[in-house]
């Protein structure tokens, strides 16, 4: 992989003609519309994950790149940060777009070049070398990634993660223009890193280079080790195919959003983890909210009789507004939680969001079930593992029948006929679920009497609203009873409480 050579003579321009940002290293010398479309593509890029950047903050960029230039990378990238970010969990957006408008370098990686003419030709095979049959590419690159894994050196790595790229990642070469490219998951599963694990834990305990730790510590250690090297193919794969297609568009397909982006349904485990820590910020931002909304409603209307009559003294003119005060109450609050299958993971962040908010409300009683109802306001007060909960609560709590299927229209009779004392004149009641009865009846009676009784309902489905008329989901039924929002991610979520929720 070669960086781009200042040019000699008038500096051409390395922009394509479609108008999307140029795909190599900014040269040494780069000029100010080199940089302007970097960085306005850069910024265009950040702004389609939700990061919200103004003029002002490209402005600062600006600077930011004038000042320090483009000698040192990394300083760079931390300028940058520091002038378009708002906060630590929109880095690693930011980290994934900056090195597709920003790249070390551009093309095949030298190293590669001269390790296909150092080892055997293997023959040529119509399918991809299993293990067990040769492959002196392979085995070479193994062998180097376990001595480079093993010693921590991660320049080795970075140099490997481009070698290793270059010589399994490519696909569709030769063939339809267009439909070529180059894949980590490809890459990556014919290198396998993770059956290195067994050979680098014995170098190291051979070597004595780990006496003082225990295998578990050491074995984990080595885990994060191959988990940060198959980050760095994955954004050398990301680099290469941005070379073919334009950064933009990679931007937009290619660059995972930020945690409060990611849809419910959709998330792993690894993101459900990560968006449980976001808990507690984002109900202090929700808890400022809805104060702020308490305060002006405090205010009350316009009262236009006491304020003609204080216009008297100023000869007519109402220059003293009277308003009829009023002292909004908090709001109880009660969630009827679908915790089964799927949507577990978004039920789980929503009660934790609203027990973290539990100040902002008079009372807070969360429900939970399957296809039947039980109270677990107790359990979730439990101070206990959050990654636990939905666990806690399926053993804990009698929320399944005879069978184990979700049922709402069972689910929601239970509530109806067992515990409608939990809603009053002052209370909302937000229901957390998909909505689909898997074919059985969707009990609308029910769902009525809890909306006759309750201040507001509102139902919160993680689908989107194109899935919600298809297959067995009820969501049309439903919302016809009662207001029915789409809410995907956290950042909806964190919407539709500030704006729903009653003060």
């Amino acid at each position: 992989m070669t960086a781009v050579p200042p040019p000699s003579g008038p500096r051409p321009s390395t922009r394509p003609p479609s108008g999307a940002a140029p795909s190599g290293p900014p040269p040494a010398n780069a000029g100010p519309a080199d940089t302007a479309a970097r960085l306005t593509g850069l910024v265009r890029a950040l702004r389609g994950h939700g990061l919200r950047i103004g003029p002002a903050e490209t402005v600062d960029a600006a600077a930011v790149l004038d000042v320090l230039g483009f000698t040192d990378r990394e300083r760079m990238r931390a300028g940058l940060a520091a002038a378009l970010l708002r906060s630590d969990t929109q880095r690693t957006v930011f980290d994934a777009a900056f090195d597709l408008f920003f790249p070390l370098g551009v093309g095949t990686p030298e190293a590669v070049r001269a390790l296909r003419t150092d080892l055997p030709a293997v023959p040529a095979d119509p399918e991809p070398p299993r293990f067990g049959r040769p492959d002196p590419l392979r085995d070479d690159l193994r062998e180097r990634l376990a001595a480079a894994l093993a010693a921590d050196d991660r320049a080795a790595q970075a140099r490997l993660a481009g070698e290793v790229v270059e010589a399994f990642g490519r696909y569709g070469a030769g063939s339809t223009p267009g439909s070529d490219g180059w894949s980590a998951h490809q890459a990556l599963g014919r290198l396998a890193p993770e059956t290195l694990l067994a050979r680098i834990l014995a170098a190291l305990r051979a070597a004595g280079a780990a006496t003082d730790l225990s295998d578990l510590v050491l074995a984990d250690e080595i885990r994060r080790r191959i988990r940060d090297f198959r980050a760095l193919v994955t954004g050398e794969a990301r680099r290469r195919i941005a070379e073919l297609r334009g950064p933009e568009q990679i931007a937009e397909r290619a660059v995972a959003p930020t945690v409060d982006r990611i849809d419910f349904l959709y998330a792993g485990r690894d993101q459900l983890a990560e968006l449980r820590r976001t808990v507690h910020p984002l109900a202090r931002k929700l808890a400022t909210r809805l104060a702020a909304r308490r305060r002006r409603a405090a205010r009350g209307h316009l009262d236009l009789r006491r304020t003609l009559r204080r216009s008297l003294t100023t000869g007519g003119v109402p220059l003293r507004p009277a308003h009829r005060l009023r002292r909004p109450a908090r709001p109880e609050l009660v969630l009827l939680c679908d915790v089964s299958g799927s949507v577990a993971g978004f039920a789980d962040f929503t009660m934790l969001l609203v027990q973290a908010m539990s100040e902002q409300f008079t009372k807070v009683r969360v429900f939970a079930f399957v296809n039947r109802t039980a109270e677990v306001t107790d359990l979730l007060r439990s101070g206990d593992d959050p990654a636990r909960l939905a666990a806690r609560i399926l053993t804990g709590a009698r929320v399944t029948g005879y069978h184990g299927n979700s049922d709402y229209g069972s689910a929601l009779g239970d509530f109806a006929e067992h515990h409608l004392d939990a809603v009053g004149p002052r209370t909302c009641v937000l229901v957390l679920g998909d909505a689909r009865t898997n074919h059985r009846d969707p009990n609308l009676d029910a769902l009525r009497r809890i909306a006759a009784r309750a201040r507001r309902v509102f139902w919160l489905n993680p689908e989107q609203p194109s899935h919600w008329p298809t297959g067995d989901s009820a969501a049309p039924a439903y919302a016809e009873v009662v207001e029915m929002h789409s809410c995907r991610n956290a950042h909806r979520l964190g919407e539709l409480i500030a704006r729903l929720l009653p003060v």
